[in-house]
């Protein structure tokens, strides 16, 4: 079989095809490699039309973990998208899901573990980065947690993927972020991959 090999090869035409099928040009332009990132990860390029964000996300993120501040994922596959390379030395990237205490918070509230998980995110909230890659219940309780009083994080990066709450947990984000910033990709479509990618992409600090 005939195919590509070369890795160096695959990669940038893997990018030149995005910027050959889509014009990121209309995006802010420290948001421009985000969205170039999120295409790569998913294969789809019509998502930059879905994309909500507040203008200054990135910036918020980098200052944030350059401050040495949590980066605080909803589930392992998310953590596992992070490149931990492009992160200032030292910074800690933490999910609860699967922390001792977290099965029986869920059944002591009512709710999923990954909503429950958020809850052991609280103490150190304050100006930590927010990377929501799999459960809607986890951004549903966020945005709770964030109405009942809880400390501000630093940025929200919203990709929770499905067909039951997914999109709604979204767009209440995109309708009322809670002050803080935040990118997220309306509807159904997310996931682990690209909540990461977005995350790396900020990070790494230069377009593809």
């Amino acid at each position: 079989m005939e195919y590509i090999k070369d890795p160096a090869a695959i990669y940038e035409r893997s990018f030149a095809t995005i910027r050959a099928e889509v014009d990121v040009s209309l995006l802010p332009a420290d948001l421009q490699s985000v969205a170039i990132r999120l295409m790569h990860a998913c294969g789809m390029t019509d998502l930059a039309g879905g994309l909500r964000f507040d203008e200054t996300v990135a910036a918020a993120v980098r200052e944030s973990l350059g401050r040495g501040n949590t980066v605080f994922a909803d589930c392992e596959m998310a953590a596992s998208a992070i490149i931990r390379r492009t992160l200032p030395q030292g910074t800690h990237v933490r999910c609860t899901l699967n922390e001792q205490d977290t099965p029986a918070l869920a059944e002591k509230i009512g709710t999923t573990r990954s909503a429950a998980a958020v809850g052991l995110w609280l103490a150190d909230l304050e100006g930590a980065v927010c990377v929501i890659g799999n459960a809607p219940t986890a951004l549903f309780a966020l945005l709770e947690a964030l109405d009942a009083g809880a400390p501000r994080p630093a940025a929200i990066l919203a990709f929770p993927v499905g067909f039951v709450g997914a999109a709604e947990s979204k767009a209440e984000l995109a309708a009322n972020p809670r002050g803080v910033p935040y990118l997220t990709l309306l509807g159904r479509r997310g996931g682990s991959a690209m909540a990461g990618a977005a995350l790396n992409a900020i990070t790494a600090g230069s377009a593809p």
